[in-house]
């Protein structure tokens, strides 16, 4: 049953890349796209929690409340503000923030500016969990401790960058408009 589920994810995933035109924008992105992208983060989520759970429950506990925290300042100050709010982004949130909170303005979120500083706590997210990881795997080998580090890191950087350039931000009518990440993150982009 996994790999027919798994042969149903590359078909629908062939059919999206040789279907959209490029440079065509989704007004609401499809369910299947979000369920990918949140079980990309969800994914590294847990994985970092489950580590962060071998110092202490509370280690664990303190690593969900700081997930908490960063998701909540994506919702209230970004997600406000931009096209996709009230909509369904790749990742469903500008939906979960019209609940919440009350719209912004688009051209603020054109206009921001964003800094290798700015990404930092959005970096910790798994960085935490990654230094970890391999602190833990100095101290005392475990092949599953080092599985999950890999895995972690597989995740955050081939997971993040295929679910972002080929699922996302490819197809994202906020790009168009004006994307501060974008701008970051591709030098051809004039700032």
């Amino acid at each position: 049953s996994h790999t027919l589920l798994i042969e149903k994810f590359i078909f629908l995933l062939r059919y999206h890349i040789y279907s959209m035109e490029k440079g065509q924008c989704y007004e609401n992105y499809p369910g299947w796209i979000v369920l990918a992208s949140n079980s990309v983060s969800i994914a590294i989520y847990l994985i970092g929690a489950f580590i962060m759970y071998q110092l202490g429950l509370a280690w664990s506990i303190l690593y969900l409340i700081f997930i908490g925290i960063m998701e909540f300042r994506l919702i209230r100050g970004h997600c406000v503000n931009c096209y996709y709010y009230g909509k369904t982004c790749a990742f469903g949130k500008g939906r979960v923030s019209s609940m919440f909170f009350k719209k912004g303005d688009v051209k603020k979120f054109c206009k921001t500016q964003m800094t290798w500083k700015d990404m930092l706590p959005d970096l910790m997210v798994s960085m935490i969990p990654f230094i970890t990881g391999i602190v833990l795997l100095i101290m005392h080998f475990n092949w599953t401790m080092l599985i999950l580090v890999i895995t972690l890191f597989l995740l955050t950087f081939v997971g993040n960058g295929f679910i972002r350039s080929s699922l996302a931000c490819r197809y994202c009518k906020q790009r168009k408009l004006g994307c501060p990440a974008e701008r970051l993150f591709d030098k051809n982009v004039k700032k």
